[in-house]
């Protein structure tokens, strides 16, 4: 058996297994960049313990992508093999003699524009695994379980390198039937959940009454109100984690009771942000490489990173700003609002000028007052309509930008 044994669903995983297969039928793994394409999740996660071992180059791809569309990713991806099930290994043609091994490649989530292809060396990742154990001291003793894709950092490094470097032996699920999943977090001693905040949503909603979630990781999103007061209510250690494709994690919040809150930075990772309650661009320093988030923010007196909003989801309105999030607050506070979203609308007086989508029980009039009672002239949506449900993706988050050029041409003087 090896030290990175893993459960997935009830069986564990030890990846030695695989690892004597690998080292027959691969030549020179750390001179290779490879596309991991694999329908068996155990497989697939096993493979890429071993690459990372051999500090070959590996694009995790995930497995209900169809495989000629993965083929053509892991080719953009700068990967030179495609390993698939049984092991199979197909060359993709690549230009260029550049070192492809040595790293983990991922693709942004494409929600603030198109998909980039990110690459971070496995020397960063590490870095990134070791301060990241060392800072969550609330999770240390916690045993990590992965209901979310470990193709994506949030599983893969926060949930599965975390563990394996802490010594736990990790709970994969790649079943999502969220029964099983509250099975299977009763089944575990201190269950840490890392998972989607829809599904987060999902399980908070399921539990029986006189029974608690142990504890929760979310990440991704800022939680909406309406859904962060329920999880928090039925949940005994709630987290948030903070970070972006280029950089991994660089902030967790290890007691979260606001979900802007969204962490202290950790000792790899400086953050540069807003002071005195002023939001600026968000920037991270990592390995001597600056990045900007593209997000707004500002650190409170204690150091903690305090989410505003996306930049480009900002409301410039004839030179003043109009955060999303403080017209989404005027709404949420009343008891008939159950769901909403500020977006961008064009206005051909000011420039721009806010829109509102919500659900729920109150009435638009009522809601129009709420607005008025809560904020500025300027503030006030040229649009308010009531939907069943919003168009929330599967991790939580709206696309403001789909948003605004659905509803672009409904606007009415506030």
């Amino acid at each position: 058996m090896t030290d990175d044994m893993f459960v997935l669903n009830d069986t564990p995983i030890d990846p030695s297994d695989l690892a004597a297969r690998l080292d027959r039928v691969l030549i020179d793994p750390a001179k290779h960049r490879y596309g991991l394409h694999m329908q068996n999740a155990g497989a697939a996660l096993s493979a890429l313990l071993y690459l990372r071992a051999q500090n070959a180059g590996v694009f995790p791809i995930h497995a209900g992508i169809p495989p000629e569309t993965a083929r053509e990713m892991a080719q953009a991806a700068g990967c030179d093999v495609m390993l698939s099930d049984g092991l199979k290994q197909t060359a993709l043609p690549q230009t260029g003699t550049a070192p492809r091994g040595g790293v983990l490649v991922q693709m942004s989530s494409g929600t603030t524009g198109a998909a980039k292809v990110i690459t971070r060396h496995w020397d960063e990742i590490a870095a990134e695994v070791e301060s990241y154990a060392a800072f969550f001291t609330a999770s240390a003793a916690m045993t990590p379980v992965i209901a979310c894709p470990v193709t994506h950092s949030y599983g893969l490094i926060a949930g599965v390198f975390v563990a394996l470097h802490r010594g736990h032996m990790p709970v994969v699920l790649d079943s999502l039937n969220p029964k099983y999943i509250l099975r299977r977090l009763r089944e575990t001693d201190q269950p840490l959940l890392y998972t989607s905040p829809a599904m987060l949503h999902t399980l908070a909603r399921l539990l029986p009454a006189d029974q608690r979630l142990y504890a929760a990781n979310t990440s991704g999103t800022v939680l909406p109100e309406a859904w962060f007061q329920l999880i928090r209510a039925r949940t005994t250690h709630l987290f948030q984690q903070y970070g972006c494709s280029e950089a991994g994690c660089v902030a967790i919040n290890q007691d979260l009771q606001n979900p802007y809150d969204v962490g202290h930075p950790l000792p790899h990772a400086a953050l540069a942000a807003g002071r005195d309650g002023s939001p600026d661009a968000v920037r991270i320093t990592v390995a001597g490489h600056e990045i900007d988030t593209g997000d707004l923010g500002h650190l409170n007196a204690s150091g903690m990173l305090v989410f505003t909003a996306r930049a480009d989801d900002m409301i410039n309105v004839a030179g003043l700003n109009v955060y999303p999030q403080d017209v989404e607050k005027a709404v949420m506070a009343l008891p008939g609002v159950s769901d909403a979203v500020a977006f961008r609308l064009p206005d051909p007086h000011s420039g721009a000028r806010a829109g509102l989508l919500y659900a729920g029980t109150a009435s638009e009039d009522t809601i129009r007052q709420a607005c008025r009672n809560a904020l500025a002239d300027y503030q006030q949506p040229a649009l308010i309509k009531h939907l069943p449900a919003l168009p929330r993706q599967a991790n939580g988050k709206i696309s403001r930008r789909e948003v605004s050029a659905q509803y672009a041409q409904e606007a009415v003087p506030a």
